[in-house]
C-alpha cells in the first residue's frame, strides 16, 4: 500500500498502476480506502506538476449553456438584453460586475474565471 506523498514520475506511474487494480473495490473496504487516498494523492501530485488554466469566460458561458440546454435567450435575465448577450458571447461587449455576480451566482460558473479577466489586465 502506497502511503506517501508523490514526488517522481515513477511514483506516480505506479499509483496509477495501483489505482487502476483498484477501481472495483467494493464498498467499506480496506481497497475502497486506499483507492480513496490514492485519488486524492494523485490530484494532490498533478496540481503541483499538471497545472490547468482556467477557461477563458466567454468559453466557460457557452459550456454551461450547452450543460444547461440554455440557448442565448435563457441568457437574458443574467445579463440583460438580447442584444447584451450576443455582444458577450461574440465578445463584442466585457462582462460587467453585475453579469459576473448573476452568472456565478445563478449559473454556477466559479467567481475565479471571471475574475482572471480582470487580474490579467491589472
Amino acid at each position: 500500500m502506497i502511503n506517501k506523498l508523490i514526488k517522481t514520475q515513477k511514483e506516480y506511474n505506479l499509483v496509477l498502476s495501483r489505482i487502476e487494480e483498484l477501481m472495483d473495490a467494493k464498498e467499506n473496504s480496506p481497497e475502497l480506502e486506499e483507492l480513496e487516498l490514492l485519488a486524492v494523492l494523485v490530484e494532490l501530485y498533478e496540481d503541483e506538476h499538471y497545472p490547468m488554466d482556467l477557461p477563458d469566460p466567454v468559453d466557460a458561458i457557452k459550456f454551461r449553456m450547452e450543460q444547461l440546454g440554455l440557448n442565448q435567450q435563457g441568457l437574458v435575465p443574467f445579463i440583460g438584453s438580447k442584444s447584451k448577450v450576443s455582444e458577450v458571447l461574440n465578445r463584442k461587449r466585457n462582462l460587467t460586475l453585475s453579469m459576473i455576480r448573476s452568472l456565478h451566482k445563478n449559473l454556477g460558473i466559479p467567481a475565479e474565471i471571471f475574475l482572471q479577466t480582470f487580474e490579467a489586465a491589472s
